[in-house]
Order: C-alpha cells, then structure tokens, then sequence
C-alpha cells in the first residue's frame, strides 16, 4: 500500500458484498463564458436525451452556485462505459464539447452504497423517483 492510496483490488475486497457498480462521472465547464454554452444547450441536451435512450446516460444536470440561485455553466453526467478511454470518447461526442463551449474531465467512480426509491401507481400510470 503506497502512503495515502490504497489499490483497487484493496477497495473491491473491503467492499465486498456491496454493489460495486463502475460508472464514469464526466464533469463539464464552461471553455469561454456562458455565451456559448447557452447557444449550444439545445443540442446538448437533445444528444443527452439521445444516449440516455440508448442506455449510457444514467444521470446529468446542472451544477448550481453555491447559493443555489444561478447556473454558471457546469454540470455533471454520469455514463456507463468499459473504459475511462471509451469513457473519454463518450463525453467528446457532447456537442458541448466538440465545439469548445464547455471542456471536460472524468472519474471513474464506483458505487457501493446508496438508495434509489421508486414508486409506482397503477391506477394512473405515474412513476415518482425520491
């Protein structure tokens, strides 16, 4: 064990049992101000919507300010991948990306624990996630 960094095979082992999901958390800010970030939102998020129907989006929005009241340009979306190298090309595909409104960074990130509640009603059909 190196001072401070434990290996992955240590952190799989310790989390044994538990979900041990990998996802690739990518982490977009804006490139050159809010200018064109706004001007590319609309493809943007229709390419989001297009890879959340084919299964790699599990999550993405905004970042808020710290005080909550203002979007200053960045976000986070979390992928399915089987690499941080396909991860990579994944979030280059982001029309946010491709023409320089917003750069981006990635993590892999593994989940163990957490809860997603879902409920459903029959009667009309409504689904809430809590």
């Amino acid at each position: 064990m190196e001072h401070n960094r434990v290996t992955r095979e240590q952190v799989l082992a310790a989390s044994k049992g538990m979900l041990q999901k990998q996802f690739y958390a990518v982490f977009s800010t804006p490139a050159n101000g809010m200018g064109p970030v706004m001007d590319n939102l609309p493809v943007h998020l229709e390419h989001q919507c297009k890879i959340e129907r084919e299964g790699i989006l599990v999550a993405a929005g905004p970042h808020w300010s710290d005080d909550e009241q203002y979007w200053d340009g960045d976000g986070l979306f979390i992928i399915r991948a089987t690499s941080i190298e396909h991860a990579r090309e994944i979030a280059a595909q982001d029309p946010m990306h491709q023409c320089g409104a917003r750069k981006f960074s990635i993590r892999p990130w593994l989940v163990n624990e957490g809860r997603l509640n879902l409920k459903i009603e029959f009667s009309t059909g409504k689904v809430t996630v809590d």
